[in-house]
């Protein structure tokens, strides 16, 4: 079987620019949106677990994070393959395969338990995973708070825009796309995803870090593009990042989240000015010598 082209990220288009200058026609670019069906195969046996609206390309670690952040595995060792549909459904060509991407476990892997995913079932890009699980719920899969990970300079945050928006080539062309980054301690960018759903970027990047063996990734930061929503806080917990950045506001959920177990939610990181949401410790002069973590729900402004 020959192997099929990848599909494309953009879509070409045709717009009506207007300006004060009048009405301009021109060639350009959209990010494609397609949807994803996730099937998780497992002694032959094929289940479709999640259906997400997406943007082609790195299909494979959009699923396998997927599947890392809600339990389904836990190491790269127990996926056999990942990769398009060998067979097309009934009455398809074989280019359905494109949008079917099939996750087998390998050999001696315990069926995973997997009624909780039913609230997948169909995910736009915009919200990710649509129904949230309980706090309670979320905390009999993960034992105890993330590691204190490191303690990271304002000026390092300050850095991590930029790094991140010159790392969006596909957001050049089309200007349509969010953004997920992995960056170490001293604010090195390690790898970069691209997709019109914010979680979707994160899967992407965390179905990398998951291939590249880095998880848990106890010693790293994650900057993720718009706001910092519940799932974006859930699926870096499960990963164990413990300091988390966004360009925007988080959600009340994701502040609940962070505190609970124990990570740092910087916002409105922008230039040198951003928002401590929670675990101000781990920014160096947040806090003074000797003060004790702060439990209150009070926010740290950078000046």
């Amino acid at each position: 079987m020959r192997p099929r082209a990848a599909k494309p990220s953009k879509t070409g288009a045709r717009v009506w620019r207007v300006g004060p200058d009048g009405v301009e026609e021109r060639p350009d670019h959209l990010a494609t949106e397609e949807p994803l069906e996730i099937r998780l195969v497992q002694e032959g046996r094929r289940r479709t677990v999640a259906v997400t609206m997406r943007t082609p390309g790195a299909d494979a670690e959009l699923a396998l994070g997927f599947l890392f952040a809600e339990g389904v595995i836990a190491a790269r060792e127990q996926v056999r393959r990942a990769a398009p549909c060998l067979d097309p459904p009934e009455g398809n060509t074989g280019d359905a395969c494109d949008n079917i991407l099939e996750v087998e476990l390998a050999e001696g892997v315990p069926a995973p338990e997997l009624a909780g995913l039913d609230r997948h079932f169909f995910a736009t890009s915009a919200c990710g995973v649509c129904g949230k699980a309980g706090l309670e719920a979320l905390k009999l899969r993960v034992s105890g708070m993330v590691s204190a990970g490191p303690e990271v300079a304002p000026g390092v945050l300050a850095t991590l825009p930029v790094k991140l928006r010159e790392a969006q080539g596909l957001f050049d062309v089309t200007g349509g796309l969010h953004a997920a980054g992995l960056f170490d301690a001293a604010g090195r960018l390690l790898a970069a995803r691209e997709d019109v759903g914010r979680h979707n970027a994160l899967d992407k990047l965390m179905g990398w870090a998951l291939l590249q063996g880095l998880l848990p990734l106890a010693g790293h930061l994650v900057m993720v593009s718009g706001r910092s929503s519940y799932e974006i806080l859930q699926k870096c917990m499960v990963a164990g990042v413990p300091i988390v950045c966004a360009v925007s506001a988080p959600s009340s959920l994701a502040v609940d989240l962070a505190e609970r177990f124990g990570m740092t939610l910087v916002g409105f990181l922008r230039g040198d000015r951003f928002n401590i949401y929670s675990g101000p410790e781990r920014i160096a002069g947040a806090l003074p010598p000797g003060s004790p973590r702060r439990r209150e729900r009070s926010v740290l402004r950078t000046v």
